[in-house]
């Protein structure tokens, strides 16, 4: 089975099957029911939050067929010459149906001179086509395309979301899973719907008897044991460098992987934070703790309360070097660089 097999598989059929865009598909809607079809589209946001579905969609709204959908990956299509042909193919009519659709993907990849053959055809598009431009990073698109095109703005789903999908294509494939598993694969998932089937779709596969426990989807995640997490925390508000390198240690026996770890312990600093800080919030933030969060959060300890304010400056560091985790030649030695650094003590 692919990677890609339940994210296909639970492709949205409809703009009511969309999770977390109501933003923009009922206004798709909205618009498509009274006549408001434009030439050109541009979906902008964050990977794996459903643009290139909804694309799919608002083609099938207007009653493309496969035969007269065409989807280009801008990254791998970015030069003038395809565009070029793009243009001279845009002028033929559709195969059998009312219009041509072409869905062209991370389109900020195109060159500056494909960019400007695409605005030609924009400026003055036939009458039996609609674009549907895809992008991560719509700062790159240049403005006269924007300018051109209807914006929708896709956001990151919330972790309740994420959870709930989980939970709710494992129900269909007849998985038996934890809410404590659900919660981690959703976090892991990193606000994308595809990254998120992606990982449950690993622990699917992984698991003998598709009774999946908390123990197992940690094995199979790299993810570490809420235990080490939270002796980590507390080590780090407690300014006890040792016992926080000391945990690291561990995580390296273990083999656990370390940017996993660090993303866990970054999510649990912040709520202890905003549990000292905007008590408020607690409330507000419920839905994305674990059980196990939610224990740990509910009985702070006094040093935990009088070292929040350590806790803000170690997390400062931590996102600061989260993205060197990938190239470190040593995997936990950024987050040792880091720890030496907060707590004020010399190499």
């Amino acid at each position: 089975m692919s990677e890609q097999t339940l994210y296909r598989k639970y492709r949205p059929q409809k703009f009511s099957e969309v999770l977390g865009q109501e933003q923009v598909t009922q206004v798709l809607e909205t618009s498509l029911k009274n006549g408001g079809l434009v030439h050109a589209y541009l979906f902008a946001g964050p990977r794996g939050t459903g643009k290139t579905s909804v694309a799919r969609l608002l083609a099938k709204a207007i009653n493309c067929s496969e035969r007269d959908l065409f989807e280009i990956d801008g990254a791998s299509n970015r030069g003038i010459d395809e565009i070029r042909a793009l243009r001279e193919a845009v002028s033929t009519l559709p195969f059998e149906s009312p219009y041509k659709v072409y869905i062209i993907d991370e389109v900020h990849m195109l060159t500056k001179d494909a960019f400007n053959a695409l605005l030609k055809t924009l400026e003055e598009p036939p009458a039996h086509v609609v674009f549907i431009l895809a992008t991560t990073e719509p700062h790159k698109v240049i403005e006269t395309i924007v300018s051109r095109c209807q914006t929708h703005q896709f956001k990151k789903p919330t972790l309740e979301i994420l959870q709930k999908m989980v939970v709710d294509v494992a129900q269909k494939e007849k998985v038996s899973l934890a809410e404590e598993v659900a919660s981690l694969v959703a976090f892991l998932g990193d606000g994308s719907f595809r990254d998120t089937l992606g990982i449950l779709q690993k622990v699917i596969s992984y698991s003998p008897d598709k009774k999946i426990s908390v123990e197992e989807a940690r094995q199979i995640t790299g993810a570490p044991s809420f235990e080490l997490v939270s002796d980590f925390v507390l080590a780090l508000a407690q300014s006890d460098l040792e016992s926080a390198l000391a945990s690291l240690d561990k995580v390296a026996e273990q083999s656990l992987e370390m940017k996993v770890f660090l993303k866990i312990a970054m999510r649990e600093i912040r709520f202890l934070i905003l549990s000292v800080f905007a008590p408020r919030l607690k409330t507000k933030v419920a839905g994305e703790l674990t059980a196990a969060s939610r224990t740990f959060l509910n009985k702070p300890k006094e040093e935990v309360v009088t070292g929040a304010k350590q806790l803000a400056s170690v997390l400062r560091e931590f996102l600061d070097i989260y993205s060197e985790l990938n190239d470190s030649f040593i995997p936990q030695a950024p987050i040792e660089l880091a720890l030496i650094k907060t707590l004020g003590q010399k190499p």
